[in-house]
């Protein structure tokens, strides 16, 4: 019987592209292009998000790939994208209250920075969580098995009485390599609401 939800944020609880986030910036096709493959298509960026490298050095690094009239939009991008107005998943929040009400314990597993504790309460659902694990705090990414592994044990989850909810169809199937029951996301509410009754989750 599922007892727990746990959802990742990016295209989740939250909208996330890497177009989105460059395009607020207001540069023209040739260095959106750039900063995109540069900066949130880089080694980098996983390494962040890893807690691997420090944003500070992540920065530096890709700014050697860069003219200097992009490194201050690469900041931007690394230190900052998070401090405008999040977008977020219609019905989400809703959705996360539901399952709150029904008794379903709620977490987030997410890839990120160790800054997502400095904006998460910005995303609405998120005062309905009763735990998080990001990715930079455990030196880990998914869908290593490892991570999944710490956050059963930190949560003392039994895995198939949980249900993972994520945008990456690479990391539901680390998911399911190690019991833990999930669901690939595509933006559908209903479907997300069908897929969940299907496992016996009050959705």
């Amino acid at each position: 019987m599922i007892d727990t939800v746990i959802f990742d944020m990016g295209n989740v609880l939250i909208s996330w592209s890497p177009e989105a986030v460059v395009a607020r910036l207001g540069y023209g096709p040739e260095e959106s292009a750039l900063l995109r493959r540069e900066v949130l298509g880089g080694m980098e960026w996983c390494a962040m998000d890893c807690g691997t490298m420090p944003q500070e050095e992540g920065w530096k690094r890709i700014c050697r790939r860069l003219p200097a009239s992009l490194h201050e939009a690469a900041r931007q991008i690394v230190f900052d994208w998070w401090k405008p107005p999040l977008s977020p998943i219609p019905g989400m929040a809703r959705l996360i209250a539901d399952l709150k009400a029904e008794g379903y314990r709620i977490l987030l597993l997410s890839n990120a920075t160790s800054t997502l504790h400095e904006y998460f309460h910005r995303i609405p659902g998120s005062e309905y969580f009763d735990g998080l694990m990001v990715s930079a705090d455990e030196k880990l990414l998914k869908p290593q098995h490892e991570i999944f592994e710490a956050l059963f044990q930190r949560f003392s989850l039994v895995p198939e009485n949980c249900c993972f909810i994520d945008d990456s169809p690479l990391n539901i199937e680390g998911a399911w390599e190690v019991g833990l029951p999930g669901i690939v996301f595509f933006g559908d509410m209903d479907r997300l609401h069908r897929e969940l009754r299907d496992l016996g989750v009050r959705a």
